[in-house]
């Protein structure tokens, strides 16, 4: 138990120089060419930074389910008004109502009821879960047909919704370079941001706040804006003059969710800056197919309900790629070319709160947590050295490579370090102290029942250790369910109580038993200093 060959004691003493070299980034700004330059990151609570809190809007989600919808029915109808041999049918009006949550269908002949309704059941679909379905069909004598969302496949949408408005909000923060940001949801329909060092988030709430969600439209060459247009086709404005409208055919040719890449760039001809994107297999073959059957109409490319720009399709584009043309700055290019790269928000995102908080804030954070960590840690120190003298000491050295050990495993793992984490660190070291307390306490009750000094350190060690192994599990595990269900600061506080766990039991187990099997070894007491 009290024996360690070379190959061990090296072992551990590399383990503790290793520590120090790993905590070297986070006392000097100079990087070293030889060494992993990685370092812990400050919180939002102690470097300061911006708080929002952003809500996505649940009535865009269901009116889009419900213009899909539409335009499910309008295709329905239409096929089997192709079909060969079958009656056309025709109705009266076909919208949708977003207050309740509906579509309603109007015919011209009621009696076309029973075959419209079964035309309309494959737009039904089942969840194999719940065994719910996502719409409710209804009909009326006078050849009223009414779909209805069902409110459990609004509630799932919705959490989906929010579920991939989050990932998408964690990519465009994460192509700004903002270092660690923190995301997460917070109720159903709000996300929580945080942005560490970020004292302006203006930019941040830009891109942010657009949904990018591109898509490309032909443009109805013989619609007049000041008229009455056709069915199918809406006036959109353009996003560089919005008093100048177009008049574009409201079906998606080509969808933004098949592009692949975009970057900024500038054109080889005007020198002006561009966006250039590639698309997917899918929206290659329907790009090339678009761009074949209408060579000559302008086809224009929208964003967010703005056009971007409507060129002329001189020739068929079959290569997958294309490029937008536009007023763009190099800012703007590479914004947009982050928002699409990044995908389109299910939702917009709306700003509901936010907070700054300022570098001095963060300061006097920090100022207070490192006095209550150095005075915690002063007077476990004295405290220490004056109930149990030698050993005690021998526990203080410890104790100074448990912190060392633990920066440098945050460091490595680039983790954030929070007030709660601090707090975190604080309790650590009480922990480690709890160890060493033990093993003391141990040794002291085996000397005084008569064993001598080398007996005693074995059985007090090894009787120790069961008890500090139990109590640490218990303590490992509760705070692994902490990192798991919790979150933020939350997750912060588990994270630095685990590594502290882990580096508790190493310097109590292995340092602290080779510092005294050292000492042993060269004095070679009859009582010990316990």
């Amino acid at each position: 138990m009290m024996y360690f060959s070379r190959l061990k004691t090296t072992l551990i003493l590399g383990a503790c120089l290793l520590g120090a070299i790993l905590c070297i980034p986070n006392l000097t700004a100079a990087p070293v060419p030889w060494l992993p330059w990685r370092t812990v990151h400050l919180g939002l609570d102690l470097q300061g930074g911006s708080y929002l809190l952003m809500q996505v809007d649940m009535k865009a989600v269901v009116k889009e389910r419900l213009n899909g919808l539409v335009d499910g029915v309008r295709q329905a109808l239409r096929h089997a008004s192709q079909a060969s041999g079958a009656a056309p049918v025709f109705y009266r009006a076909l919208v949708a109502d977003p207050t309740q949550d509906r579509v309603v269908l109007r015919l011209r002949d009621p009696a076309q009821t029973q075959r419209t309704l079964g035309l309309l059941r494959p737009l039904v679909s089942v969840d194999p879960t719940t065994r719910v379905a996502d719409l409710d069909i209804t009909s009326q004598p006078d050849g009223t047909i009414t779909l209805t969302l069902s409110k459990v496949a609004l509630h799932d949408r919705a959490v989906a919704a929010v579920q991939q408005s989050i990932e998408i909000v964690r990519r465009r923060i994460d192509a700004t370079g903002v270092v660690d940001p923190q995301i997460t949801r917070q109720g159903d329909t709000h996300i929580v941001v945080q942005l560490p060092g970020i004292g302006d988030p203006d930019r941040i709430k830009q891109l942010l706040g657009e949904t990018a969600h591109m898509t490309f439209q032909l443009v109805d060459e013989q619609a007049t804006p000041g008229a009455q247009l056709p069915p199918g086709v809406e006036l959109l404005p353009m996003q560089d003059d919005p008093q100048q409208k177009i008049p574009v055919y409201d079906r998606v040719d080509v969808d933004g969710g098949d592009l692949t890449n975009a970057t900024a760039g500038t054109d080889s001809q005007s020198g002006q800056w561009v966006v250039n994107f590639t698309f997917n297999s899918v929206g290659a073959r329907r790009f090339a197919d678009v761009t074949r059957t209408h060579v000559g109409r302008r086809f224009a490319i929208v964003l967010d309900g703005k056009v971007l720009s409507a060129p002329v399709i001189r020739e068929p584009i079959l290569g997958g790629s294309g490029q937008i043309s536009g007023s763009f700055t190099a800012a703007s290019a590479s914004d947009l070319a982050l928002l699409l790269r990044a995908g389109a928000l299910p939702a917009p995102l709306t700003v509901v709160e936010q907070n700054s908080i300022g570098p001095e804030l963060g300061a006097d954070s920090i100022r207070a947590g490192a006095i209550a960590l150095g005075a915690g840690f002063l007077f476990v120190i004295a405290f220490m050295g004056m109930f149990y003298g030698l050993f005690g000491w021998f526990a203080n050295l410890a104790l100074v490579v448990n912190l060392v050990l633990m920066l440098a495993i945050m460091s490595l793992l680039q983790a954030t370090l929070t007030l709660p984490g601090m707090a975190g660190i604080l309790l650590t070291l009480g922990m480690a102290v709890d160890a060493n307390i033990l093993i003391n306490e141990r040794i002291r009750e085996e000397q005084k029942n008569g064993r001598p000094p080398l007996a005693a350190l074995e059985h007090g060690f090894q009787r120790a250790y069961r008890t500090i192994f139990d109590s640490n599990a218990t303590t490992f595990l509760a705070h692994v369910m902490l990192f798991i269900f919790g979150s933020g600061p939350v997750r912060g506080f588990a994270v630095t109580i685990t590594i502290g766990i882990a580096t508790s039991l190493f310097t109590a187990w292995m340092l602290t038993r080779l510092l005294v099997s050292r000492w042993y070894i060269a004095v070679r007491p009859r009582l010990l200093p316990v």
